[in-house]
């Protein structure tokens, strides 16, 4: 066991889908000593001056990571990270300029892999540091996915089947062109036809030529898709059909779809997960959804009315090449009926199984979350710490310190911004400190693991976790 002072500070952006499979890192790191501040990304990072000496969990080594690290780093914080987008993941060339900065991952001490492709991905990287270690130890979102796991759903997957019976899940990844904010797409709304668009953020680190070709074929699928849901609609009458939008998506659309349909449903609630779980069979587009359907035994389709090889066989390949895939109402329609028989199941096959092998590892044995917090406890022992801190060095701290509050505290008021309160509320609604001790405690019976752990609110979205 670890030094007991020693602290991990685990930001949460999406709280929907990255907060289960923190509270597990959480809980599974208690077991070693560690101590967890988990919560909003946001307000996490706004308190960075006021903790000591911690590992902080990053999601990501972007430019807008660069100013935060700098500053977690001055405070004698650790950082490690992984990518949250390194599993479905954008060509090379391409995801390097959007997803890593040459800088930034310079102040990165430990990087930890989702699977072998992931490795590969980043030991092409021609900024990557020399001395960086590269952990593959899987994601703690691959371990929810786990069957030891899935009775840490199981209350929510039956209160959903009793809630919508049988029901095809519709999971939509159109982030690129259906943003919650529209500046926050591909490109940003022009004022007259003939402008030339700006890009947005979704389109930073791309070329024009593939961002161009990325928004086209991403508007034309979710153009079909608009058309397909009240197909479906009528097609079959017994089944509920339940829109669940990407997490930084506009429900706009989908709202108004569900107005002029019997039997639609949109909603973001919870984790995807007991929704996956509880469904008979799951539709996308090249979505994460595809896989993790794959890993948990549970059929699903991509349909593909709208075809553009570059983005489907380059960005999209994992999820569409682990799904069956549809290419007209017909086939999508006869697939449906043969799933819900029960004479077709998962799109299986060794071809699969190697494919997803590669991309995702800790499907079996030690959870991935175990092997991180075997990384993270090693690297406390190798630690030497100086505390002492001269006066100069504590007033240029102090001066830093103020001046990014400033900086975090005007950011959400500037033209754009990444940062305002309503998306801030869309990612991270809050969650309170009953539910978050619901959830460990059924953590930590799936793990039989008898720790008593003290759970503290620190304030609206931030909670302390320590044995």
């Amino acid at each position: 066991m670890t030094d007991k002072k020693m602290q991990l500070l685990i930001p949460v952006e999406n709280q929907v889908r990255e907060l289960d499979p923190k509270l597990l890192l959480a809980c599974i790191a208690a077991r070693q000593g560690f101590s967890s501040v988990i919560g909003s990304r946001r307000e996490l990072e706004f308190r960075i001056d006021s903790y000591p000496k911690s590992i902080y969990l990053s999601k990501s080594m972007t430019r807008r990571s660069l100013i935060f690290f700098r500053m977690a780093r001055k405070f004698g914080h650790d950082i490690v990270t992984w990518d949250e987008e390194a599993l479905v993941h954008l060509p090379p060339e391409t995801y390097f300029s959007r997803r890593l900065h040459p800088e930034a991952i310079r102040h990165v001490s430990h990087l930890f892999a989702w699977g072998r492709d992931n490795v590969e991905l980043w030991r092409q990287y021609a900024h990557l540091p020399e001395d960086i270690p590269i952990h593959n130890t899987g994601n703690p979102r691959n371990d929810m996915l786990r069957p030891e796991m899935h009775p840490f759903y199981e209350e929510e997957v039956q209160a959903l089947r009793h809630r919508y019976g049988d029901f095809l899940l519709v999971n939509t990844n159109f982030n690129h062109v259906n943003a919650f904010g529209s500046d926050m797409n591909l490109f940003q709304p022009v004022k007259k036809a003939d402008e030339l668009a700006k890009f947005g953020r979704a389109a930073r680190g791309m070329s024009r030529e593939y961002a161009q070709g990325l928004w086209d074929h991403k508007h034309a699928v979710f153009k079909s898709f608009q058309h397909l849901i009240p197909k479906l609609d009528r097609v079959f009458p017994d089944l509920n059909i339940i829109i669940r939008p990407h997490p930084t998506e506009r429900h706009d659309v989908y709202k108004d779809i569900a107005a002029r349909c019997s039997r639609v449903h949109v909603t973001n609630e919870g984790n995807v997960v007991p929704w996956i779980l509880a469904t008979r069979v799951v539709l996308h587009n090249g979505c994460t959804t595809g896989v993790e359907s794959f890993v948990m035994g549970v059929p699903s389709i991509s349909y593909r009315e709208s075809v553009d090889d570059i983005y489907d066989n380059g960005f999209y390949r994992l999820p569409n090449a682990v799904s069956h895939q549809c290419f007209n109402f017909d086939q999508l329609r006869d697939t449906i009926h043969q799933i819900f028989s029960g004479s077709l199941g998962v799109a299986d096959g060794d071809e699969r199984n190697a494919l997803v092998k590669s991309y995702l590892s800790s499907q079996d044995g030690p959870l991935a979350c175990e092997k991180m917090v075997d990384v993270l406890a090693e690297a406390v022992t190798d630690r030497t710490d100086n505390d002492q801190l001269s006066l100069w060095d504590r007033l240029q701290r102090r001066l830093i310190a103020d001046g990014y509050h400033l900086y975090k505290r005007l950011k959400p008021k500037l033209p754009g911004s990444h940062n305002r309160p309503e998306f801030q509320r869309h990612r991270y609604p809050g969650i309170s400190i009953d539910t978050i001790n619901s959830k460990i405690k059924r953590l930590q019976h799936i793990l039989k693991d008898t720790t008593r752990l003290k759970v503290e609110q620190l304030n609206e979205v931030l909670f302390r976790m320590s044995v």
